[in-house]
């Protein structure tokens, strides 16, 4: 007797359908073929526990299933179910004509329970593309994969469940989620707030900056100063997501299995922030199963990287080429996956191994050629894709001391929120490009040129500062920002004055 079940396995972000062919013939043998891996080959030991253990004989049969197509690797325990359902099928335990219009996934325990899987949003999303009339998914991937509309998604907690199901005897409720209006509800609620930061104006003006324009940043400042506060405050600033990013994002992390039973849709623009002891594959992702890095977990969010000379040179410099092409492409012997990578890159840093230099009250111990070597721990390139360069000083007492309550982060992301708009009503036209950061060299010339004014504070500065030739366009990109959050549709000097000020370690007497 030939049965067919059907599910999914996961390549990438995407999905690809798998159709389960299980025939029931004269033997005693078990044979599973389509290049299952390790933990598909497993399922056999699984599959037989978990039917003893809910009530059913396994088939005294030769059973052979195929799973097509058979030149793609199928990975995972997620297969566990669509296999035990295909046996019993054949068995007549599960009545067969019901069959075609599901699709399932889901591991199976050793007592039939179902336990929950990776990247439910992408084979929910496939499934309705192919128009399976229903999901079968374990009850701790429900929210996850009803985040997606015009599919039928029914969580099960037990293998009898979706047997009952498939029979009629006891039918699943679909789950039903308000999706919509639990992602607005979530979006502004933040742990962490800008009011809660004494001091720093300086710091918070050009983070505010940073979040307009899409700017890359990197804070210098010693042990104390508080680099990490105000980078886990950023994303409270950044403008909302959009319900495409959030889906993009969800996707991501589904994949990944960082999404949690209660999770349904990403509200809030992701923060990563990794160890320095983090590996190459980890950061950009890849393995022998692949994975998404750290980089694609920041997809529309922030990467923040803490005390940035102690991560390893090569793990830095993996980050070239995702910072410009918003991309990670992985290719591997056995196959080629793209993620995408578009994040906000947020680094902090003492600015000298002892970490006082420049500091007001405590002498800095090192000399300048150790200073020099510290920042040379960080590539000129990887440098040079970071537009804000901001130096952070201790709090005096009095500072500390204030009582007044800052600015909180919804008065600043409403700010923030203006000159986006303004940006994406400029770049309306050109593809590829949301924000200033993201200006090509043609774009600069076209929308950000100084007026004369300003045009001659720049030489001057590049004069006077010895900053480098990577300054000019980063400076002019800063400036065409703070001209958005000002209102302003010229490049006037007082917005070049301020975009040079950020700048602080291309200048030459840096560390002297």
């Amino acid at each position: 007797m030939l049965v067919k079940t059907y599910s999914a396995s996961v390549q990438g972000l995407q999905a690809t359908a798998v159709t389960i062919e299980v025939n029931a013939s004269r033997g005693i043998r078990f044979v599973l073929v389509g290049l299952p891996d390790n933990a598909v080959k497993e399922s056999h030991e699984r599959i037989m526990a978990a039917i003893e253990n809910s009530g059913y004989q396994f088939p005294s049969r030769q059973i052979t299933i195929n799973m097509a197509p058979a030149d793609i690797r199928k990975e995972g325990s997620g297969f566990d179910l669509p296999l035990a359902i295909g046996i019993l099928a054949t068995s007549e335990k599960v009545k067969e004509n019901l069959l075609n219009r599901y699709m399932m996934v889901g591991e199976l325990s050793l007592d039939g329970s179902l336990m929950p899987i990776k990247g439910a949003l992408p084979i929910a999303i496939k499934a309705r593309e192919l128009g399976y009339e229903g999901l079968i998914v374990p009850h701790d991937n429900i929210r996850e994969a009803a985040v997606v509309n015009n599919i039928n998604v029914y969580g099960a907690k037990h293998i009898n469940q979706v047997i009952a199901h498939l029979n009629g005897t006891q039918l699943l409720e679909p789950t039903v989620i308000n999706t919509r209006a639990e992602f607005y509800a979530q979006q502004t609620n933040f742990e962490f707030d800008f009011a809660d930061v004494k001091g720093q104006e300086h710091v918070k003006r050009a983070l505010e900056i940073a979040a307009a324009g899409g700017h890359n940043v990197i804070m210098v400042g010693p042990p104390g100063s508080g680099k990490s506060m105000l980078a886990k405050r950023l994303p409270s600033i950044l403008p909302p997501l959009s319900l495409q990013e959030s889906l993009e994002t969800t996707q991501i992390h589904s994949v990944a299995g960082k999404l949690g039973s209660s999770s349904s849709l990403i509200a809030q623009r992701p923060f990563r922030s990794p160890h320095h002891t983090i590996s190459q594959v980890a950061l950009v992702g890849g393995g022998a199963n692949p994975q998404p890095g750290e980089i694609s977990l920041a997809h529309n969010g922030v990467l923040f990287l803490d005390e940035l000379p102690e991560f390893q040179r090569q793990v830095l410099e993996v980050l070239r080429q995702p910072l410009e092409d918003r991309v990670i492409n992985i290719s591997r012997a056995k196959y080629t996956i793209a993620y995408p990578c578009s994040f906000m890159f947020v680094a902090s840093m003492n600015p000298c191994p002892c970490g006082y230099y420049n500091h007001p009250t405590k002498a800095c111990c090192c000399t300048p050629g150790q200073i020099t070597r510290y920042l040379n721990k960080i590539s000129g390139p990887l440098l040079d894709r970071i537009d804000l360069q901001i130096e952070i000083t201790p709090l005096s007492f009095d500072e500390m001391s204030r009582t007044v309550p800052g600015e909180t982060s919804a008065v600043i992301r409403e700010r923030v929120i203006r000159a986006r708009k303004i940006q994406e009503e400029r770049y309306r036209d050109f593809r590829d490009v949301h924000c200033n950061a993201q200006m090509t060299t043609r774009l600069l010339h076209r929308f950000a040129e100084p007026d004369e004014a300003g045009r001659e504070m720049l030489r001057e500065a590049m004069n006077r500062l010895q900053l480098s030739a990577r300054a000019y366009s980063r400076i002019l990109k800063v400036a065409r920002t703070i001209a958005d959050l000002a209102g302003s549709e010229k490049v006037e000097s007082m917005h070049v004055a301020e975009a040079v000020g950020y700048r602080n370690l291309d200048r030459s007497s840096w560390g002297e």
